[in-house]
């Protein structure tokens, strides 16, 4: 039994999208997900262990698998900063190549966003995106996301070398 969030909600309905909160039977379908080249490259290695450790079994995030006709299509997760006077949501997303292109990335983030403003009452949500991860940074904005600030060698890639990332937010009202 995980210890997650207090967060209520098990399921989330997006336009194509089904958000489902993470379950053991989700486990190897996400590991297989993390294994693809196109998401590793921005992940790094994850194997069934770090994948239950860290998106099923983790008090620090809420995780949801990104649920489509059935089938484990990738996850999306978020976390709260409880401090009232820093009170926000970051989230992060990934997705499985084949079904890259069709909407399903940005459906499931503006899903989950809508969540974390109207429901669980966030005025600023922020994500952390690699800065040469152009497709998920065109995602995000599309979503209302825009970049407030380049974070340099702010992550370790799967390569052990450090990145850059930009730092970008949405605050209730820009979120479409």
């Amino acid at each position: 039994m995980s210890t997650r969030s207090a967060d209520p909600v098990e399921v989330l309905h997006g336009t194509q999208v089904t958000l489902r909160k993470v379950t053991e039977a989700d486990v190897e379908p996400l590991a297989k997900i993390l294994a693809e080249p196109e998401v590793a490259r921005w992940w790094g290695r994850y194997d069934v262990d770090r994948v239950r450790r860290e998106l099923l079994e983790s008090p620090a995030m809420v995780v949801f698998v990104i649920d489509v006709h059935g089938v484990v299509a990738g996850s999306i997760q978020y976390f709260e900063e409880p401090a009232s006077d820093y009170r926000h949501a970051g989230m992060d997303v990934f997705l499985s190549r084949d079904w890259h292109g069709q909407g399903l990335g940005s459906d499931s983030v503006r899903t989950l966003a809508r969540h974390l403003v109207h429901d669980r009452g966030h005025h600023r949500l922020v994500i952390d995106p690699a800065a040469s991860n152009d497709a998920a940074i065109a995602c995000y904005e599309r979503v209302g996301f825009r970049k407030v600030g380049r974070m340099r060698a702010y992550e370790r890639g799967p390569d052990g070398t450090w990145h850059d990332c930009y730092m970008l937010e949405a605050l209730r009202d820009e979120i479409v």
